[in-house]
């Protein structure tokens, strides 16, 4: 699906509609060293120790993107979603 890269959205701050930059969200690197990450690591080396035993998932074939958009005015940044699932995203 084609989305736009502006798109006139309400801002918080200023308090009226203005035109917001849109882009792709993207989630920042996994933090190897968090304790869940060290903990999780630490028994799986050993057999499958109980819980820990890998359950396929079945994936899911589309996306549900989630956009940041940025006020022109006050770069205020908010998460902004379409609330569809699409298999291809792209800007127009």
């Amino acid at each position: 699906m084609k989305f736009p890269k502006e798109k006139k959205l309400y801002c918080k701050k200023c308090k009226k509609h203005v035109k917001h930059k849109l882009k792709e969200f993207k989630a920042a690197a996994k933090r190897t060293m968090a304790a869940g990450n060290r903990r999780h690591e630490r028994n799986t080396d050993h057999g499958y120790m109980g819980k820990y035993k890998y359950v396929v998932f079945v994936k899911k074939q589309n996306k549900n993107p989630t956009f940041v958009a940025e006020c022109t005015e006050c770069k205020q940044k908010i998460p902004y979603s379409l609330g569809k699932r699409m298999k291809k995203v792209a800007q127009q």
